[in-house]
């Protein structure tokens, strides 16, 4: 099984490249496939691509379910 997380974009970093944030841990994505992802944006990366742009609400409701699966 395969599992998107979702994240906050922090800062882009280059034209393909964004720092993010999930529950506390940094990472660099990769957001070829979402190009119109800013600062302040959430979505649901997988294997290092953002894959999908999601709503603040959804970003919260999933983070929500994953801390119930703890």
């Amino acid at each position: 099984m395969c599992l998107a997380v979702p994240v906050r974009i922090l800062k882009k970093i280059d034209d393909n490249t964004v720092l993010v944030e999930s529950r506390g841990a940094s990472l660099v994505a990769n957001i070829a496939l979402i190009k119109d992802l800013a600062p302040g944006d959430y979505g649901l990366i997988h294997a290092g691509f953002i894959i999908e742009k999601i709503t603040k609400a959804s970003a919260e409701e999933l983070l929500s379910f994953y801390g119930e699966m703890e």
